[in-house]
């Protein structure tokens, strides 16, 4: 993402905010007690308790999963007489992560995945500013009804860190039980912006993901007698160096594409050739067509590893695409955009509102906006470094620690002060 020169600066006097006290206790007790993606259970009835103390009527376990489950998805609607439809949106879930930022309110949780092991737990995406966030917004939204009219849904929305959350929510028909908006916004951190500052993307946003598995499957044997084998490992590692083909070969360069494999598991000892070896690969796209040609391509290269290495027909590769785990890309709708920007700037001023680039980062927030985009969504950067700390690392050519790191650590007075300023200013905009 470029990072606009104001970013570097000292914070101007609108982005010297404050939150109130209140506001940051609320943030430090998410923070410190986060959980996993589809185990939100307290964090969902805490933000739903705070909801109903600023006056709106509220739902509590909206979303129901591919399994069947219940999901912890809040809404909660604030009616204003008549005008258009607001959803605004935060997430709740936080990450398998141990945290290690050293401050008073560091997570100290572990608990079990959903493989059943013990992992720490962090909210290492910030989900704890946009749950906060969305709380200071609704309650500075019903304070000030008589600047807006119209229904504003408040959205705390589950499991966005597996890609299931928000449609969970559509399944149980959020729409239909509450009302379909005429706008969605949301917003999300970012350690690359000042905190104080806010960006905006016109079109194109954030990247669509794709969630491959792939097996390599071979013929086990004594590590001593490979000739008996057809060894996975091998194909594995000729698998892995051939994928970054697909983006340095085969995908047009100006439609960005990117393949990551981020777990390998194959084998239990160093003397025996494992008859299996498990990828589980990421890939990002923005167009249908670079979508197709990845799937294609991991595919085409795993069958490819296969034939090369006499695999017999039986023990070729399996690739699955997991589709409730795979996502379409963010788009920000231009109109809205303008309108969101043109309220951003009257709140914030200009110097502290940018203009960012793509990211191939991705979000189900979109989904929101149904199919074909018939619902005009816009998701902004909300700043959330500490303004010197960004200058001093910017100066170094380095990076902050950003999200899904250990280190990942948010300024959190300045940041959720202009957040609430800058989501209130944009509802009210839009709530005419």
């Amino acid at each position: 993402m470029k990072i606009p020169a104001f970013a570097l600066l000292c914070l101007t006097a609108s982005a010297a905010l404050a939150a109130d006290a209140d506001l940051v206790s609320l943030y430090k007790q998410i923070h410190a007690h986060p959980e996993l993606s589809h185990q939100e259970a307290n964090t969902s009835a805490l933000v739903a308790a705070e909801l109903r103390k600023a006056g709106y009527k509220v739902t509590e376990r909206v979303g129901k999963y591919e399994d069947g489950s219940q999901a912890y998805g809040v809404v909660a609607i604030l009616e204003n007489g008549p005008g258009p439809r607001l959803l605004v949106r935060s997430e709740l879930d936080a990450l398998p992560v141990t945290e290690e930022t050293g401050v008073d309110y560091a997570s100290h949780v572990k608990t079990k995945n959903a493989a059943g092991q013990e992992v720490g737990v962090m909210h290492a995406c910030g989900h704890d500013v946009h749950a906060t966030t969305l709380v200071g917004t609704a309650r500075a939204m019903a304070a000030s009804r008589g600047k807006w009219h119209g229904t504003l849904m408040i959205v705390a929305q589950p499991a966005e860190e597996t890609a299931d959350g928000a449609r969970a929510m559509l399944n149980d028909r959020l729409y239909e039980r509450f009302g379909r908006p005429d706008f969605a916004l949301a917003l999300h951190d970012s350690s690359a912006r000042a905190a104080g500052t806010v960006g905006l993307t016109s079109g194109y946003s954030q990247a669509g993901v794709i969630s491959i598995d792939v097996t390599m499957r071979g013929i086990g044997a004594h590590g001593a007698a490979p000739q008996n084998a057809k060894d996975p490992v091998v194909m594995a590692g000729q698998f892995i160096t051939q994928l970054q083909t697909i983006v340095s070969r085969e995908q047009d360069p100006r439609d960005p594409a990117v393949i990551s494999i981020g777990s390998i598991h194959g084998g239990a000892k160093r003397n025996v050739i494992p008859y299996d070896v498990k990828l589980e690969l990421t890939a990002r796209v923005f167009s249908d067509k670079a979508y197709k040609n990845v799937v294609e391509g991991v595919k085409r290269i795993a069958d490819g590893v296969a034939i090369s290495a006499g695999v017999p027909a039986d023990r070729m590769p399996i690739v699955t695409v997991l589709e409730n785990e795979t996502l379409p890309s963010s788009y920000n709708n231009p109109a809205l955009n303008t309108r969101v920007k043109t309220a951003l700037t009257s709140a914030l001023g200009a110097a502290n509102v940018g203009d960012d680039e793509p990211v191939m980062y991705s979000e189900d927030f979109g989904l929101f906006g149904l199919p074909g985009r018939t619902i005009p969504v816009v998701m902004f950067s909300l700043g959330v470094a500490d303004p010197a700390q960004l200058a001093q690392a910017q100066a170094k050519g380095e990076a902050l620690p950003g999200p899904h790191t250990s280190r990942f650590l948010p300024s959190p007075e300045p940041s959720l002060a202009t957040g609430v300023k800058a989501m209130s200013a944009a509802a009210t905009a839009l709530l005419q």
